[in-house]
């Protein structure tokens, strides 16, 4: 894994679980520039709204990022807002910096304050083991994931090499509504705070927010983006082409991160691509993807492997999109073999024993064909299971045994 130069991590158990890691702390070296995207919910987590702020006022001298998970710090009023204060400032003593240069961010149970005496004995604790490697970190920020979502890259810019670090948590409450998870990325680029949000932004509205797991959007939900210009380029500016080699990689991780959290969908078994071809316009295409890949009758036909493609169709035409239905096809596929069960709007022959195989695979691609424009979008999602219902049917109680 290409690690960015100048970050430390940390992740440790402070009591909030019973067992598993809940606290982690990310630490650059180096003051960071730094941006993040938000959750559109109206009704906003504690960390949430202390980290608009901070951004507001300061993009440049960002050094840490703590993290709890069990406890969401949301609809917990004005405790909740002096409990991230006391949060950061504790972050802040223990790493010797400035207060206003630690981020925040809280994953887990809606409407319970945190337990502070736990959160500042674990942030001294985990101040004590930083070091390079960010897996004890990824393991802290989980709550029902069942692995770790970690993805690297590097890129030469300037002859300089540059490393870009993505760290996620979700499985969930994720929906196509920015942010829909926890995602951390670090690098050590030489970017400038207009780039680098340029960046994230355009990255996120084709990563992120084109998955899918259960429609809900969280009141958590950020991506958070930290650059602290170690690897020595020459500063990356919007619109020139170290930009574009820059996004390119950004969005390779953000791109595996996303397919990562529909995998681990709670209760998920396979993983759903839908592409929208020769579309229009690009905004179609994606409102078209995103009201398939949302659909719980299309999730629920997949998840029984009954190639019931009305469901599908029916989606694309929801989906806010006046588009020729004489024009569209159909395809689904395993990644190995394909069946064209609709050709111009209409229905077409196929072996439902093919079908069924097909839809047996963990992995199950639908091609939406418009026939109608050069443009195209993907989305991510999963399909609904009966443990989909175990989990979230009991989930505080669930949530005790960690």
């Amino acid at each position: 894994m290409e690690l960015p130069k100048g970050f430390l991590f940390s992740g440790l158990n402070c009591g909030i679980k019973r067992y598993r890691k809940d606290l982690g702390i990310a630490y650059s070296i180096f003051d960071c520039v730094a941006t993040g995207l938000f959750t559109t919910n109206t009704v906003k987590a504690a960390p949430i709204l202390y980290n608009m702020n901070l951004l507001g006022e300061n993009c440049t001298k960002i050094r840490a990022v703590v993290v709890n998970s069990k406890i969401a710090n949301s609809c917990t009023g004005q405790q909740g807002l002096e409990n991230a204060y006391r949060t950061a400032q504790k972050a802040a003593q223990v790493l010797r910096i400035d207060p206003r240069s630690v981020l925040l961010a809280s994953t887990g149970i809606i409407g319970l304050q945190l337990p502070m005496d736990k959160i500042e004995a674990g942030i001294e604790e985990a101040s004590k083991c930083l070091n390079e490697d960010p897996t004890p970190f990824a393991e802290a920020i989980t709550t029902t994931d069942t692995f770790i979502k970690m993805a690297s890259r590097k890129v030469e810019i300037d002859g300089k090499r540059v490393h870009i670090l993505g760290i996620a948590k979700g499985s969930g409450m994720i929906h196509p509504n920015m942010a829909t998870v926890l995602s951390f990325l670090f690098t050590d680029a030489n970017i400038s705070p207009s780039a680098l949000k340029k960046a994230l932004k355009d990255s996120v509205e084709k990563s992120y927010n084109m998955i899918d797991v259960d429609g809900d959007t969280s009141t958590n939900d950020m991506v958070l983006a930290l650059a602290n210009a170690q690897a020595g380029n020459g500063r990356i500016e919007e619109d020139s082409p170290e930009f574009s080699k820059f996004f390119e990689s950004l969005h390779e991780i953000n791109i595996e991160l996303a397919k990562m959290i529909v995998k681990d969908g709670e209760g998920a078994t396979k993983l759903i691509e839908v592409r929208v071809v020769h579309a229009p316009d690009e905004l179609s295409a994606r409102k078209i993807a995103r009201s398939i890949v949302s659909s719980n009758l299309v999730k629920t036909a997949i998840h029984a492997q009954d190639p019931n493609w009305g469901r599908i169709v029916a989606a694309a035409g929801c989906s806010g999109v006046n588009f020729d239905l004489s024009r569209m096809d159909l395809h689904i596929g395993d990644g190995k073999n394909t069946i064209t069960v609709l050709k111009h709007g209409l229905p077409c022959e196929f072996n439902e024993e093919e079908a069924t195989t097909i839809l047996s695979a963990s992995e199950i691609f639908l091609t939406v064909d418009l026939n109608d424009g050069l443009h195209s979008a993907t989305a991510w999602g999963c399909d609904l299971s009966e443990e989909y219902i175990k989990k979230n049917g009991r989930y505080k109680a669930w949530a005790k045994t960690l």
